[in-house]
């Protein structure tokens, strides 16, 4: 998304840089240059220590290191508006150090996230991010809920590919899919509960592509009926998200108002039903509900959930209708001809 709307700015003469890692998201000890155009958009990399995301602790130094490199960075960009992202965690108090005008674009509230997921956050971190959050000329929320929690808010939606649409892809059996970052915020005892529950069935199978901290979880329980692909590659997202008949979202009912999944987006554009798996209050759940584009699971039914797969495997006209108002919902609200725009006034208004 960020690339996206990078690439849109500049196409729209607008001079445009990039400061971020020399690391790829699954591939710490890679090392990209230092300096790069792409498409007119100077990306600039900061230096890191480079220890993944295996690891918390790593984590937390990789983002430590790549803060002190980032914010000489911002420091050097003259006569710029800043775009803060939320990871690194607290990237807005960098943004508002650098004494650059600045909007923060909210993924996820940190370090309200990692207190909902049982750590602990000293006061002085709500009290530096919400110093932060009053300073910025904007705050772009992507959620109703999160707009809720902070000052100044915008909502703006994100969004999947523009490229993406529905492939007909062959296959025999009905394909449960989940696609993306399988991490700590995701309800994943719930799956696998409907995966024992359907492990005898051979018409039903789970495809998990991608990674995460809690994809081992899954791995463990050696089932017969899961199967494992990396990450996509971008260019073939469209057949790899449209290989599943159905998809997966899913989210800790605590973490509500702190992160919107994005993967929900890419689902939809494809035309692929949605097995919600969180609060039925939530802000996903009311639109698969209200639009009538799938099931909503409450944490710990697991055989709601197997049931839901079950119905949804004999009924393909349901599937293909639930599908078809998932794609009119994505073109008429989340599509990014709509949402790049939108970005366009909000940061020209800061």
């Amino acid at each position: 998304m960020v690339s996206d709307l990078a690439f849109h700015l500049a196409s729209r003469g607008i001079e445009v840089a990039a400061i971020t890692s020399r690391q790829l998201y699954d591939e710490p000890e890679a090392r990209l240059p230092r300096r790069e155009n792409v498409r007119g958009v100077q990306i600039i990399r900061a230096a890191s220590t480079s220890f993944g995301r295996a690891s918390l602790w790593g984590r937390a130094i990789d983002y430590l290191t790549f803060a002190f490199s980032a914010l000489w960075l911002m420091r050097r960009q003259k006569r710029s508006l800043l775009v803060a992202m939320t990871d690194p965690p607290l990237t807005s108090v960098l943004a508002a150090i650098s004494r650059r005008p600045y909007v923060n674009w909210i993924q996820d509230l940190f370090p309200d996230v990692a207190e909902a997921l049982g750590m602990r956050a000293p006061r002085w971190m709500h009290a530096l991010r919400d110093w932060s959050l009053r300073r910025a000329r904007r705050n772009v929320a992507i959620g109703d809920e999160m707009a809720a929690r902070v000052p100044n808010a915008v909502v703006q939606h994100n969004w999947a590919d523009a490229e993406l649409h529905p492939v007909d892809v062959p296959h025999e059996q009905f394909v449960v899919g989940y696609s993306g970052n399988l991490g700590r915020a995701h309800d994943v005892a719930t799956i696998i509960g409907a995966m024992r529950l359907l492990r005898d069935d051979p018409n039903i199978v789970f495809s998990f592509t991608g990674g995460g901290a809690k994809l081992e979880e899954v791995r463990r329980e050696n089932l017969p009926n899961v199967r494992f692909e990396p990450y996509a590659a971008r260019v073939r997202l469209s057949e790899s998200l449209s290989s599943a008949d159905v998809h997966l979202v899913t989210l800790n009912p605590k973490l509500e108002g702190l992160i919107v999944p994005s993967k929900f987006y890419g689902v939809i554009a494809v035309a692929r039903p949605v097995l919600y798996v969180g609060s039925p209050d939530g802000e996903l759940a009311r639109l698969v509900t209200d639009h009538d584009l799938g099931y909503v699971v409450e944490p710990g039914e697991s055989v709601t959930l197997a049931n839901a797969i079950r119905e949804l495997a004999g009924d393909a006209q349901k599937r293909e209708e639930m599908g078809r108002r998932a794609r009119a919902l994505y073109e008429s609200r989340f599509a990014p001809d709509i949402a790049l725009p939108q970005w366009e006034a909000i940061l020209r208004n800061a």
